[in-house]
């Protein structure tokens, strides 16, 4: 394993803060608003790497690191993630040198994953950030899934039992931010006082991944 996969500490203050959320419940969306926030953007949106294929207008290395299967094991099996779950029948995992490179940084760290990969961190790295965005209603979770028209019935099927599933779990997050139709700017604005008030909160706080 290289250096760099090895990870390290990041300057005292800084923040590994990882969103999550069932499909659908639009955590892209609130992660592109949270970019253009002024206090957020010497802040690090970590990409992740996935098996599964691009979708139309998706960019490698933008959206995802879209890696072959074997390539993707080749890294778990190295070590160089910081954790690799499966979800939806593909495979995820987070790069955990860009990680150790942004705390390293001074920078803080902001990781989408699902409740999987968020639980496999949270016991790595305990002083990690867990925020849960929720749906204003089941029934507004799967109207929005329809909408996207991005999966097959099949695939649609599969999320909405996932969801139920990672729902269930949203206690075992410290936050849970409602993110209302329409209402993104608002569930960004949200997430970034909880990102501040943890920084203020724990100035001395050391992530070591």
């Amino acid at each position: 394993m290289s250096e760099d996969a090895r990870g390290g500490g990041g300057r005292p203050g800084t923040q590994l803060v990882i969103i999550s959320g069932p499909s659908g419940v639009g955590k892209d969306t609130i992660i592109e608003a949270l970019r253009g926030r002024p206090r957020m953007r010497d802040s690090h949106f970590v990409v992740t790497c996935t098996t599964r294929g691009r979708r139309p207008g998706e960019v490698d290395g933008v959206d995802y690191h879209f890696l072959s299967p074997e390539r993707f094991r080749r890294l778990e099996d190295a070590g160089e993630l910081l954790e690799a779950n499966e979800v939806h029948g593909n495979r995820y995992g987070t790069p955990r040198a860009e990680v150790a490179r942004a705390l390293a940084d001074g920078r803080d760290v902001i990781l989408k994953i699902d409740v999987q990969g968020a639980q496999d961190v949270k016991e790595r790295v305990p002083e990690a950030v867990l925020i849960f965005v929720v749906p204003p209603s089941n029934e507004a979770l799967v109207e929005r899934l329809r909408a996207r028209a991005t999966e097959s019935a099949e695939e649609l099927e599969i999320r909405q039992r996932n969801a139920a599933v990672e729902l269930a779990l949203q206690d075992v997050y410290d936050y849970s931010v409602v993110n209302e139709t329409g209402q993104v700017a608002r569930t960004a604005e949200r997430i970034e006082e909880i990102i501040a008030s943890e920084r203020e909160a724990h100035l001395d706080r050391q992530v070591v991944v």
